[in-house]
């Protein structure tokens, strides 16, 4: 099976990708007349649940597939898309952002040759997350790229806010969009063998994200929690309410944070201190740990923050589903002829268009978005929740 097989919706961007993995394999080969369609700097851009590291993934495991096409099956792509490919490199920030010393770190590595692939990759997850520092040692790489080096940048959008003018005039721009609702329920029942009704439900309820919707139709903690967070307008009866609403809706996203990260820091711990000595009964054994202090203590700084970003995710996870919800309300006020987000609880939408006038209703939903964006500013989540919440009390 093709390598952007799990690419869903994007017949264009695959063929474009395609056509761009045949001419790197022409270049490989000595044929450099028509491999116009390659370039050394990619960046792919699409919102939320669109597929720019599974595009990205994909790429890089047909640029380094032996056949030039993306096989599947041959010896590159399957160690590029296990992650244990040598020459392909994968940044995901564990933190809010990626700093300076990792980006010169991975830039100097990237300028070497590749080892035993055709190409050397590095794939940046989150290139928006770049500090202004670490965008500028990139930019120097993209500048004046090594020979057979490839960034693959994923990123929201090519806005300023995320990604530089600069970086992104030496890239070519591949763009994603939000795949439709039936082509990931197609891929739920295929690749991950959920029921075809619960696929169509789950696709639906999670607005064309892939991932959000293989996590709402495989786990009922998942779903539990969605089902909280559309129960929040019938709960907001009073001030008191809305703060009680505002915590709930805090400690849900800690709760969903804590469970994706409690096992791999407790195995990350585990395995540094393995390495450091730990459990060992020879000379200068005791003196190796209590000298490895300082790794410890950075090894909890780092997973402290990336519990922190995994939170704010999670955050905003429930907040979609919440303005979907006003999103569905407001349809029904105006009588929009338009598919509702959340099937699931339309009755519940429909009582209250009948109550809110459709101003009201869009006043609701836009602090739901503003919230969105002050915590992206990083507003502390609570007080940007609290404030939402007491909005969508008044109304």
């Amino acid at each position: 099976m093709s390598v952007f097989a799990d690419l869903v919706g994007q017949d264009e961007a695959v063929e474009t990708l395609q056509t761009s993995a045949a001419a790197a394999a022409r270049i490989i080969a000595g044929d450099s007349a028509n491999s116009g369609a390659m370039t050394h700097a990619w960046i792919f851009t699409g919102p939320p649940g669109s597929g720019r590291s599974v595009a990205a993934r994909a790429f890089a495991a047909a640029l380094q597939c032996a056949t030039g096409t993306g096989c599947g099956h041959c010896h590159g792509c399957h160690t590029t898309l296990t992650g244990t490919h040598a020459d392909v490199r994968l940044v995901v920030p564990e933190g809010l952002s990626i700093g300076v010393g990792e980006m010169r770190a991975l830039v100097l590595r990237a300028g070497s040759a590749p080892s035993g692939g055709r190409w050397q990759i590095v794939i940046i997850e989150d290139a928006d997350r770049l500090t202004e520092a670490a965008g500028n040692a990139l930019l120097k790489a993209v500048e004046e790229p090594p020979p057979r080096t490839v960034f693959l940048l994923c990123t929201p959008s090519t806005h300023p806010d995320d990604i530089s003018v600069t970086i992104r005039s030496r890239c070519r721009v591949v763009p994603l969009r939000q795949p439709a609702a039936d082509a990931v329920a197609t891929v739920l029942v295929r690749r991950d063998g959920v029921a075809p009704d619960v696929a169509a439900w789950a696709a639906a309820a999670a607005q064309g994200h892939v991932g959000r919707a293989k996590r709402l139709a495989t786990d009922a903690q998942a779903r539990a929690r969605r089902e909280a967070v559309l129960a929040v307008p019938r709960r907001l009866t009073g001030v008191g309410a809305a703060f009680d609403a505002a915590s709930a809706f805090i400690e849900a996203a800690e709760a969903e944070a804590a469970d994706a990260n409690t096992e791999s820091d407790a195995t990350e711990r585990a395995d540094l201190e393995r390495a450091l000595g730990a459990g060992g009964t020879g000379r200068g054994a005791a003196g190796a740990i209590r000298g490895a202090a300082g790794q410890l203590k950075d090894l909890e700084r780092r997973q402290k923050s990336r519990a922190t970003r995994a939170q704010r995710d999670a955050l905003d996870r429930a907040l979609v589903d919440l303005a979907g919800f006003y999103r569905d309300v407001l349809t029904k006020g105006v009588g929009a002829p338009v598919a509702p987000v959340h099937n699931d609880v339309l009755p519940m939408a429909e009582a209250a268009a009948q109550k809110w006038t459709p101003e009201a209703t869009l006043r609701r939903l836009e602090a739901v978005l503003a919230c969105r964006t002050a915590i992206d500013a990083n507003v502390k989540p609570r007080i940007a929740v609290e404030a939402m919440m007491l909005t969508l009390w008044r109304g």
